[in-house]
C-alpha cells in the first residue's frame, strides 16, 4: 500500500503529535550525547517537571490567568475597531485619503517604542498592555477587512441595487458576508500577534504573566522554568488559532473549501 495511501488514513492530530515526538526525543538526545549543561539547554524532562510543579502549587495559574485575559481583551477591542475602521474605509475614498497613511505609519513604528509612552499614559496596570496589543493585532485584521469589502462580486452589488437596495443594507448584507473569509484571515494573524503583544507589554512592566514569569526566571537563569513558559505561550497560541479555525468553519460554512474540509 502507497505511504500516502497509509497517511490519509491516520487520525489528523496524530501528524502534529508525531512531529513534537520526534522533536522532543531529538532534543533529548542531543543534550545526553553532546553533554550540554542545565544552565544552557535544559533536557525535556526538567522543563516538563518543572510545569508539573507549577501547576501542582498553583505558581502557574496566576501567570496563565493574566496573559490570557490580557491578550483576549485587547484582541476583541483591536478586532472590533480593525472590521469598524477597515469597513468605513473600503467605503469612503476620502477618508482613506486623510486616515489611511497615518495607519500606515501607526503600523510601521515599533510598538516597543511606543510602549514607554503608552505606560505613561495609561500607567502599569492591564490598561497600558490592552492598548499596546490592541494597537500590534489592529492592521492585519484591517488590512484584510478592506480587500475582502472590495473584493464583492460586483454583478451581485448591481444585483442588490437594482432592488434599490442602500448603501447600508449592502455593507452590512452583502459586502461584510463576502469578507468573512478574509476577515477570518486576518483573527488568525491577529491572535498570534495578540499573544506577541501581550508578552512584550509583560516584559516592559508586570507583576504577572507568562511574559513576566519567563523575564524574571531569566534573571534566575532557570531555563527550565523559562522553556516551561515558552511552551505554554506556544500552546496557548495553537488553541486560539484552532479556535478562530473552528469559527470560521462554523460561521463561513457556504465556503467550499470548508464545505471540503
Amino acid at each position: 500500500m502507497p505511504t500516502d495511501t497509509v497517511a490519509r488514513r491516520l487520525p489528523a492530530p496524530l501528524y502534529p503529535a508525531i512531529s513534537v515526538g520526534l522533536l522532543l526525543l531529538a532534543w533529548d538526545q542531543a543534550v545526553r550525547w553532546l553533554q550540554i549543561p542545565d544552565y544552557l539547554l535544559p533536557p525535556p524532562e526538567a522543563v516538563f517537571r518543572s510545569l508539573a510543579d507549577g501547576f501542582l502549587t498553583g505558581t502557574l495559574w496566576p501567570h496563565i490567568g493574566a496573559t490570557l485575559l490580557n491578550t483576549v481583551a485587547a484582541f476583541a477591542v483591536g478586532s472590533v475597531l480593525a472590521v469598524a475602521l477597515g469597513a468605513l474605509l473600503a467605503e469612503s475614498e476620502t477618508f482613506e485619503r486623510f486616515v489611511y497613511p497615518l495607519l500606515v505609519g501607526l503600523q510601521a513604528t515599533p510598538k516597543v517604542a511606543l510602549g514607554p509612552i503608552l505606560l505613561v499614559w495609561f500607567g502599569f496596570g492591564a490598561a497600558s498592555k490592552i492598548v499596546l496589543v490592541a494597537l500590534v493585532c489592529f492592521f492585519p485584521l484591517f488590512v484584510n477587512t478592506i480587500n475582502g469589502i472590495r473584493r464583492t462580486d460586483p454583478e451581485l452589488l448591481e444585483a442588490c441595487r437594482a432592488f434599490s437596495a442602500s448603501r447600508g443594507f449592502l455593507l452590512w448584507h452583502v459586502k461584510l458576508p463576502a469578507a468573512l473569509g478574509d476577515i477570518f484571515s486576518g483573527l488568525q494573524i491577529g491572535v498570534s500577534l495578540a499573544l506577541i503583544g501581550a508578552v512584550v507589554g509583560e516584559f516592559l512592566s508586570a507583576q504577572r504573566g507568562l511574559g513576566f514569569l519567563i523575564a524574571s526566571s531569566s534573571v534566575s537563569m532557570s531555563l527550565a522554568t523559562m522553556f516551561a513558559g515558552v511552551l505554554l505561550l506556544a500552546v496557548t497560541g495553537l488553541a486560539g488559532v484552532e479556535t478562530v479555525r473552528a469559527i470560521h468553519k462554523r460561521v463561513v460554512f457556504w465556503h467550499p473549501m470548508l464545505r471540503g474540509r
